[in-house]
């Protein structure tokens, strides 16, 4: 194993430093999972006003996904991360997801969006979510047991191997956060946020390297896997390999890759 994934352990500010540049140009929220947000968070137009609700964004990054029509307080480990905060986003503060400094009941809901992978220990975590916001939780997350993501299977199948290690499935969630909902979250052709199945229908995007240094898991591969998976699409895009097995796919508006949307509490 390299010096570098020896040092930056998951879930250590250092990792989330080396994996966090670049996150501010290629994580711009995408408008339709931004709205479903809001919507399981309570955060929308009218409710606007003195009574908003208030959200804690729980391994907050650059702020994406942050509810305009909330009053929310961001909490990020990543010092990377908190550089690349836009001015004028929410207020953050730097600690981690496992011990928030935050008296119990502070919120009137918690968010975490696709950091429950990067978390030490996540049902700590969880249980810090509920402590500090009981009413609602809402978390979106990947089911590792949704299969069938072509770059995974074909090219990088090491991505899903550290996924399965690091990230719940949705159903073991239920063991800290008691009874939620599940809505699936189908991701658009075109969407603008730049996480790992966000360019399912374009798959030359994947080869370059300022959009997988946006994409957290490709910081956790050894070189050699990353190296072997680009030579096995670049060549497939190129003899037409991959449109032969996956052409049927750019015909699709939207794509069901495990991608879920997880609302907890009683006020869920």
């Amino acid at each position: 194993m390299s010096a570098h994934r020896q040092g930056a352990t998951r879930g250590s500010p250092q990792l989330y430093d080396e994996i966090g540049v670049g996150y501010a140009e290629r994580r711009q929220p995408d408008p339709r999972i931004a709205r479903a947000i809001a919507e399981a968070l309570g955060c929308t137009a009218d409710t606007g006003g003195a009574g908003t609700p208030s959200v804690v964004n729980v391994g907050a990054g650059a702020g994406s996904y942050e509810p305009v029509d909330c009053r929310v307080c961001a909490l990020e480990i990543s010092r990377e991360m908190i550089q690349q905060r836009p001015t004028g986003s929410a207020p953050v503060v730097q600690a981690s997801a496992g011990a928030m400094p935050f008296a119990t009941g502070s919120f009137a809901a918690a968010l975490a969006v696709l950091t429950l992978h990067h978390w030490p220990d996540w049902r700590q975590g969880l249980t810090e979510m509920r402590r500090v916001a009981p009413d609602r939780q809402v978390l979106l997350s990947w089911d590792p047991e949704v299969a069938g993501f072509w770059l995974t299977e074909d090219y990088f199948p090491a991505i899903s191997e550290i996924d399965r290690r690091i990230l719940p499935p949705i159903r073991a969630l239920e063991e800290v956060l008691g009874d939620f909902r599940v809505q699936p979250l189908p991701i658009a052709h075109d969407c603008s946020d730049g996480f790992l199945g966000a360019y399912w229908r374009r798959p030359e995007a994947y080869l370059d390297a300022s959009v997988r240094s946006a994409i957290s898991t490709f910081g956790k591969l050894e070189p050699g896997d990353v190296d072997a998976g680009l030579q096995r699409l670049r060549r497939d895009l190129d003899d037409g390999g991959w449109r032969r097995r996956y052409g049927s796919l750019l015909e699709l508006p939207e794509l069901d890759l495990g991608y879920r949307l997880i609302v907890a509490g009683p006020r869920a």
